[in-house]
Parts: structure tokens; sequence; C-alpha cells
């Protein structure tokens, strides 16, 4: 119960770093005519809600057995994963297909200065976070709460690399006062990367959830 708990706070610390983002970002992405920030804002709205999942998933997962579910809830935390993914696929089809768009259309005037602000304070922000995750270094024998732990980490990881690649397409049109379509190429390259570490987690969670229950759920 420790570990959950341990687990669960180090959760709550990063939803709590991801609603904190989420109006700044779209704020400024809205200002800035960027969709690289707003993209950066959808996916951290995405993230609460799979980080709530997450949340459910291990208290779930430790609930002692009853007489209608004797062997508990094995398969919450790889159901959360699943939907975390899921959240992850679907958002970066949305980005990738925008960013396309402007690409072949034309990228109107994108403000850098904004650009480079926020996500430079996401990035490390979200950087932050995926060190307070990864300091939960006890794999005990929980395989799906040790999978739902590793697809935040994932998500949160992602966060801060996109953040960086944001920071660095507005610190370039900031410079040279162009350059715009480094925007949605950029967004266009890091949803394009998550989309597919997103498509393993489902995979990895969905061969999780085939396996046969155990008969001894905790340990």
């Amino acid at each position: 119960m420790g570990m959950a708990m341990s687990r669960s706070l180090r959760l709550l610390i990063v939803l709590s770093f991801n609603l904190a983002l989420i109006g700044a970002l779209v704020v400024v992405g809205i200002s800035a005519h960027s969709i690289g920030v707003l993209a950066e804002g959808v996916d951290y709205l995405a993230d609460a809600a799979a980080i709530g999942v997450a949340l459910v998933a291990l208290w779930l997962s430790q609930r002692p057995g009853s007489s209608a579910r004797p062997e508990g809830y094995p398969n919450a935390t790889s159901i959360a994963a699943l939907i975390n993914g899921g959240w992850l696929s679907v958002l970066s089809i949305a980005v990738v297909t925008s960013s396309a768009y402007r690409l072949l259309t034309g990228t109107p005037r994108v403000l850098g200065l904004p650009m480079l602000i926020v996500s430079a304070v996401a990035a490390v922000t979200m950087l932050i976070g995926a060190i307070i995750l990864r300091l939960d270094g006890d794999d005990g024998d929980d395989d799906g709460a040790d999978l739902a732990m590793r697809a935040v980490l994932l998500d949160t990881a992602a966060d801060a690399a996109t953040a960086a690649g944001v920071a660095v397409s507005g610190a370039v049109i900031l410079a040279t006062h162009g350059h715009y379509w480094l925007d949605p190429a950029v967004a266009l390259v890091v949803a394009s990367i998550v989309g597919y570490r997103a498509s393993a987690l489902v995979r990895q969670s969905y061969s999780m959830l085939s396996k046969p229950v155990s008969s001894s759920p905790g340990a």
C-alpha cells in the first residue's frame, strides 16, 4: 500500500503540473497563432485525463478481492495504459493533420517570443515531472501498475520534448522574424514520434491484457 500511495502522490504532482500549464498554453497558442503551442495545451489536457484514469486504476488494483471479484482488479492499470496510449494516438493524428494543412496552404505569422517563453517553462516543468516519476525505482511484482507508471512517464517525457522543440522553433522565428513554417514542421515531427511510441504502448498494454489472470493478485 505504501508503494501505491507513493505512486499516487507522484501522479498527483505531475497532474498539477499539467493543469497549471494548460491555460497558459492555450492562451499563448491562440494569441501567438502557434499550432505547436496549442498542441502542447491539448496534449497536456489529454495527459491530465489519462493521469486521472491511471490514479483510479491504481486505486482499483489495490482493492482486495470480493465474492463477486475474488481476484480484485488485476487488469485495471493495463486498461489505464491502453486508454493513455489511445489518447496519444488520437492527439498525434490531429496534430499531424493540422500541421500538414498549414504546411500545404501556408503558415500565418507566428509570434516567436511568447512561443519561446511559455514552451521553455513547460519543457522545464515537464522535465521535472519526468524526474519525479522516474524516482519510483521499485519495480515490485505488479506488472500492471508498472505499465501504468511507464505510460504516464512516456507522456511526461514526450511533453518535455514537445515543449523543447516548440521553444527552439520560437527562438528561430524570433531571431529571424520569419521561418513561420517551423512551427507546424516541428509540431508534425514531434507528433509523428509520439504517435509511433503511443502505438507501441497500445500494443504492450494489449499484450498485458491478453495474459491469463494470476491466481495471486498481490505481492
